[in-house]
């Protein structure tokens, strides 16, 4: 296996790990209203951006095997390089994430339902063509932001990354809880992922 690939698992056997005497520790990286709306019992919540600018942090709290999860594999992917170019072994992705879990009716914790963030990036592009084709009618130089914007989205699906995206979750509508390094490694520190269970 390449070392920056994590190893990817899918909902059912996840679920067997997680009724099992030895649960991997899981960390959901969404957002926090992304976390907050539903996430896995037990699971921690450490977005992407805090994750990547404080890798080799965090890796000093996680020894053991982790699962990561975000809405449907792509940040949790990200997240298992990030963490495995800091070295850290046995990591695994869930396969097609949150949905997937709650796809088999696996225990979810539920909260203030919100839109996702790829929900969020498609009304934000979306709307910006719009306006960018309608106004175009008026002021013809217009349409040019119309094609930044296609040509964003189209670098966002062959980098598996978006930019868009990492300023949406920056905004107050996605920051939900608190959600810093410190409330990580702390909650990390504290709780076991067994006692983490309840």
């Amino acid at each position: 296996m390449n070392p920056s690939h994590p190893h990817s698992l899918d909902a059912t056997a996840l679920r067997d790990l997680l009724d099992s005497g030895d649960a991997p520790r899981v960390l959901d990286v969404r957002t926090p209203a992304e976390f907050e709306s539903a996430h896995i019992p037990g699971s921690y919540n450490v977005p992407l951006d805090l994750l990547r600018e404080h890798r080799d942090e965090l890796r000093r709290h996680l020894d053991e095997d982790v699962v990561l999860v975000c809405r449907s594999g792509a940040r949790a992917a990200q997240a298992g390089q990030a963490l495995a170019q800091a070295g850290l072994p046995n990591l695994k992705v869930l396969t097609g994430g949150i949905l997937a879990w709650q796809a088999t009716n696996a225990p979810v914790n539920l909260g203030r339902a919100r839109w996702d963030l790829e929900r969020q990036v498609r009304l934000v592009a979306g709307s910006i063509v719009l306006l960018s084709v309608l106004a175009s009618v008026v002021l013809p130089g217009a349409k040019w932001v119309a094609a930044f914007v296609g040509a964003g989205l189209t670098f966002a699906a062959i980098s598996n990354t978006c930019a868009m995206g990492m300023l949406l979750s920056k905004l107050p509508y996605n920051r939900g809880a608190r959600c810093d390094l410190d409330a990580v490694v702390d909650h990390l520190r504290d709780r076991s992922p067994a006692a983490s269970r309840s």
